[in-house]
């Protein structure tokens, strides 16, 4: 029950305690919301619990657990209580995270510079040189400004006095500023109230002085900067966090493929051509960034750009090889740095930690192992912590070991028994839980120094007693709330007043794999569509007493095998486990051509421009994937997943026309379900047309049906389906939108336009085949035998069948592929 949560939160002796003081009381800064937990309602908590986890569902947020089951679709773990820290507290923090990046701002520079730690003794040559995080072929480069570590986070500790420790730093691409964003998003809703009277500090300042630093520092030559964020795709497993701040700091998403380097200028694929990139935002590592002079079999990277850095032609945040600074192994030396560079001690110490590469250090590590936790000295070693009380009998000793042989390897560190907070049972116990917290805090590199975000990304450890918090492990997360004295003042990432640089900022910059997915994408979705349709048809005449046996049904099948819906043996033997075969072609993922592998794709395509879609767009796509992740066993269930998966299909549609802005992404998305629609079609209409005279006509109802057409016929014509009117309402008619007619001309027109923006000729493919629509003769369709006439137009069918691959292509080589010299379109015969 609410009422008794806090009495019931046990507090731990040996451990710090976030919300409660040693008496068992709340902290003062946790009195406000600890009231209002007494207060809440039976089921109030289990209600807003409730609403966290479908705001992440909703949302789509996720996080990549390697080896999970569940894959780049696992949910990120989020605790809807909220961490609570004290104006007071916090101001101490920043000053200290701000100081810690200033002093590795200036040991990188100084690494990557003259070397005077290496010469004067405070840093071990080994310890440099000897781990692959130093990069030789940054030697001497100097960034725009003086700065290395635009971005910098450090993973904090509190021990059981209260003092904080800095357990990591993370210098090359610190991750969970996103995430800490999407809590604050989520969590803030789900207390909507507390968040208010509480006065949190926003976050919003901090992500503006990253946009406008990227801005101020980068290399422009006077041109209007352009600053894009580069990841490593969607299978990093933070790739939701990449595209989330891609789409909140308005900068472009971007993989190694969409960059180009040229006279060492490096420049951006897009539609419209090649366009600079001034400033690179990086989530990609440093040993992938380049493969002609760091790694060389990365595939992730953009040849030759190190040498655009090098001439100072492009900022790169952070700059490469700042990962050296990620070693434990520093720890140990930063503060006599800090004095020799700054002049000033640390405000806040690292957690101590001995580098066993020095002998004296390895002794005190082997005669103290009980109370010390032994790490890798270096982040490529990928080895998890050993907690030095848990090592018993053969595992001491291979420990012991390991330590002897190879010293440098290995760093020891003071075992700290870190702070616990309460979490929210996530087994629907109602009660709170005490599990082992620490802060990751994030600062960013400003003209006027560096500044801390007010807030923080919380971690916690999954179970009770589990010492190592990581969420690659399992870990949940919080939101941190920061008080203030008085009510806060709200920022936006927004400018006040826009001037003209910005609004040619404001220019369509879509890189050329954005345009090719939203092609993509348009294509799947309307493939979804039409295959579900076609199945509709066939799973309700199966299930239908005469269904099966009518002889127009072999037509149906041969339709669906023409559209890759179904295997080409079922048109060989239709009666063989045709249920089984059509069950198979909506739920087998497996099954080319099957609804679920369709959407698949679609999500797929969806998941490489995902910073370009609404949230409702977005959260039509999750339901629309989790409509066949349950197989079903009758007909009854596939026919309702399949009337779910075209409300789907028609909600994104929608979104497409009312959500999108109209720019040269939404004219390739378009474009892809116009050019897959008139494939379809054409697929279809050739069927009936191919068949002999005295089944074609049987074979209208379903037609109709499956071209989402039979309502307007009715409407229209009010009779039984027959040749000519069945011909000109799915072919000839432009004003009904599954006309093939229909399609040509809207390709036609977007096209036109396309061309003319992008700075391409407008294809005769398109012209050429409206012609042949317009030239065709109905009267021939007239007389009751029309075999000849149906032949000529079936043969007409498949001409812009092959039109539309044939423009796919052509699209593809003149906007996606970036040759030397566009390609012009072929001519239909």
């Amino acid at each position: 029950m609410p009422s008794g949560l806090i009495d019931a939160y046990p507090p731990s002796p040996d451990r710090y305690d976030e919300m409660l003081a040693a008496d068992g009381r709340p902290r003062a800064h946790w009195q406000g919301f600890a009231d209002r937990l007494h207060h809440f309602p039976d089921d109030n908590l289990a209600r807003r619990a409730d609403f966290v986890r479908d705001a992440i569902e909703a949302d789509g947020v996720t996080y990549n657990v390697y080896a999970d089951p569940k894959g780049t679709k696992r949910p990120w773990e989020l605790d809807m209580l909220p961490l609570m820290v004290s104006a007071d507290e916090w101001a101490q923090i920043s000053a200290a995270i701000a100081q810690r990046a200033r002093l590795l701002n200036a040991v990188l520079g100084n690494l990557y510079g003259d070397q005077s730690l290496l010469a004067e003794g405070l840093l071990p040559p080994a310890l440099v040189f000897g781990q692959h995080g130093y990069k030789w072929p940054c030697r001497g480069v100097q960034p725009p400004g003086g700065v290395w570590l635009h971005n910098y986070a450090a993973d904090l500790a509190r021990s059981p006095d209260g003092r904080w420790w800095v357990i990591a730093d993370r210098t090359q691409g610190p991750s969970g500023a996103g995430y800490a964003l999407q809590n604050r998003l989520i969590v803030s809703r789900a207390f909507p109230d507390a968040f208010r009277d509480m006065h949190v500090q926003p976050l919003a300042g901090f992500f503006r002085a990253l946009q406008d630093s990227l801005g101020r520092l980068a290399p422009t030559d006077g041109e209007a900067p352009l600053t894009v964020l580069l990841t490593p795709g969607q299978y990093n497993e933070t790739y939701f966090e990449h595209a989330f701040l891609a789409r909140y700091l308005g900068f472009p998403l971007v993989e190694g493929q969409d960059l180009t380097v040229r006279d060492d200028t490096v420049y951006l694929k897009t539609l419209r051509g090649l366009r600079r990139v001034h400033a690179i935002l990086r989530r990609l590592d440093d040993d992938f960034c380049d493969p002609l002079e760091l790694r060389a079999d990365s595939a992730l990277g953009i040849p030759g750009l190190l040498g655009a850095i090098r001439a100072g032609r492009v900022l790169m945040a952070n700059a490469l090889g700042s990962g050296v600074l990620e070693s434990g192994a520093l720890f140990g030396f930063l503060p006599a740095i800090s004095e020799r560079l700054l002049g000033e001690p640390l405000a806040m110490p690292s957690v101590a930690t001995w580098w066993c590469g020095e002998p004296p250090a390895l002794e005190y590590a082997l005669e103290h192992l009980d109370d010390l936790v032994i790490k890798p000295a270096f982040a490529s070693m990928h080895m998890e912590a050993m907690f030095g009380h848990q090592l018993r009998g053969e595992a001491r000793r291979n420990m012991i070991a390991r330590l002897q042989a190879q010293p440098h390897a290995y760093v020891a560190q003071e075992w700290v028994r870190l702070a616990q907070a309460p979490v929210w049972s996530r087994y629907r116990e109602q009660r709170l839980m005490p599990r082992s917290v620490g802060l990751r805090v994030f600062a960013t590199a400003t003209p006027e120094g560096y500044v801390v975000m007010p807030g923080a990304l919380a971690r916690v450890a999954p179970r009770a007693g589990m010492e190592v918090i990581s969420m690659q492990r399992g870990g949940l997360s919080k939101d941190t709330w920061i008080k203030a004295e008085e009510p806060v003042v709200h920022t936006s990432l927004l400018k006040k007043r826009l001037g003209v640089i910005d609004l040619v900022c404001a220019a369509s910059d879509i890189p050329s794999r954005v345009g090719e997915n939203l092609f993509w994408m348009g294509r799947y979705a309307e493939r979804c569509e039409a295959s579900s349709r076609i199945l509709r048809a066939a799973l309700a005449r199966v299930s239908s007493s005469e269904g099966g046996r009518d002889p127009s049904f072999r037509g149906l099948l041969t339709a669906a095998c023409h559209a890759g819906v179904l295997p080409v043996e079922t048109i060989e033997d239709p009666d063989e486990d045709i249920e089984e075969r059509l069950l198979a072609a909506v739920f087998d993922p497996e099954q080319a051509g099957s609804v679920a592998a369709n959407l698949r794709a679609l999500a797929f395509a969806a998941s490489q421009v995902r910073e370009r879609m609404s949230s409702d767009n977005w959260h039509a796509l999750n339901r629309l994937e989790q409509v066949l992740q349950t197989p079903a066993a009758t007909i009854d269930q596939a026919l309702a997943a399949l009337d779910r998966v075209m409300l789907s299909c028609i909600s994104l549609a929608g979104f497409a026309m009312d959500d999108m802005t109209r720019d040269e992404g939404w004219r390739f998305l378009i474009l892809g379900r116009h050019a897959e629609r008139m494939v379809g079609l054409s697929t279809l209409i050739s069927v009936p047309l191919d068949a002999p005279a005295e089944t074609r006509e049987r074979m209208f109802d379903w037609l109709l049906e499956t071209a989402n057409s039979i309502v307007t016929y009715r409407a229209r014509y009010r009779r039984a389906p027959e040749t000519l009117p069945v011909a000109h309402l799915l072919v000839f008619d432009t004003s009904n939108p599954h006309s093939v007619a229909f399609q040509v001309e809207t390709l036609r027109h977007d096209l036109e336009r396309t061309a003319s923006e992008l700075g391409h000729p407008c294809p005769p493919l398109l012209d050429e085949l409206s012609s042949q629509l317009r030239r065709f003769d109905l009267t021939t369709l007239e007389a009751e035998h029309c075999d000849g006439a149906c032949g000529h137009l079936g043969r007409l069918l498949m001409q812009i069948q092959q039109g539309a691959h044939t423009l796919s292509d052509e699209l593809h080589r003149r906007f996606f592929t970036h040759t030397v010299r566009p390609v012009a379109l072929r001519r239909v015969a």
